[in-house]
């Protein structure tokens, strides 16, 4: 249930009072673990979800972020499915516990759909917010991991512009692609980005795993699974990788691009010269 300032408000942080067909009420609260009220302000919209027995409060607060830092270079990001993401500085975040935990969920969702009972459907419902729950927590994972490289390195990050990008995936990875949540995955590093300064650009992935980062040779046949070698300079490399070596160089060129393309700043008026009599 939505609440906005006519219906909720807060009194001090230890508490809020709801309006209910039995007058306004009076309710404690306890804040999590993860909720640092001294850096955020707390605005007065909030959701209101009953979960398992519990009543949870969904406060939308504001967060400041830190001055956006124009980057000279920039981490590529590749996101996958054989490894969830893959940077142009090496590192690698498999996809195998993910795998381990689709498969269980769908051999239990599949056993449920086709008893159909109601106890069946209530635990449907329930693994579902489990499953839900399970990618949120990797994504955060990995996005805060990606977003504390990048500003230890002093980066940018270029990321794969994912519209559209289900189009290109085989017909065999499909049920693998459509059980992660990339585009949440995405989005996660981008407001962390913004919360750090961390600037963040997206580029056409297009090819960027057919491509080779070394000579820029583009043929199919230089990606044989997770294994990369150029058929013209013979540069070898993990697919993933080199893929993020790719995006990590589109994003410099967009970014140089752009710069170019804009139009000069106005100079700065000089002194004016006053005449003496």
């Amino acid at each position: 249930m939505e609440f906005d300032q006519r219906i909720l408000n807060w009194r001090k942080l230890d508490r809020i009072t709801i309006l209910s067909l039995d007058g306004r009420l009076t309710i404690p609260i306890v804040f999590g673990k993860y909720a640092k009220l001294e850096e955020r302000t707390i605005k007065n919209s909030a959701k209101l979800v009953y979960r398992q027995g519990q009543f949870y409060l969904q406060a939308a607060v504001e967060v400041p972020s830190e001055q956006l830092h124009e980057a000279q270079d920039f981490l590529g990001v590749d996101l996958g499915i054989t490894n969830l993401a893959a940077t142009s500085t090496g590192q690698v975040f498999s996809g195998s516990q993910v795998d381990t935990v689709r498969e269980r969920y769908t051999k239990l969702k599949a056993s449920l759909q086709s008893c159909g009972s109601k106890s069946a459907k209530r635990h449907l419902k329930t693994i579902s917010g489990q499953e839900g729950r399970f990618k949120r927590n990797v994504n955060h994972v990995i996005s805060k991991q990606v977003v504390q490289l990048a500003k230890a390195l002093d980066l940018g990050i270029s990321l794969e512009d994912l519209k559209g990008f289900k189009k290109t995936v085989m017909k065999s990875e499909r049920e693998r692609f459509g059980k992660w949540a990339f585009g949440q995955l995405a989005a996660y590093i981008e407001y962390k980005a913004e919360l750090a300064g961390v600037e963040v650009i997206k580029v056409n992935p297009r090819n960027t795993s057919r491509t080779c980062f070394a000579c820029g040779h583009c043929e199919k046949a230089n990606r044989k699974g997770q294994f990369f070698a150029c058929k013209a300079c013979g540069c070898e490399e993990n697919a993933d990788l080199n893929a993020a070596k790719n995006i990590a160089a589109r994003g410099k060129n967009l970014k140089a691009g752009r710069k170019a393309a804009s139009p000069p700043s106005a100079p700065l008026p000089g002194p004016k010269s006053i005449g003496l009599s």
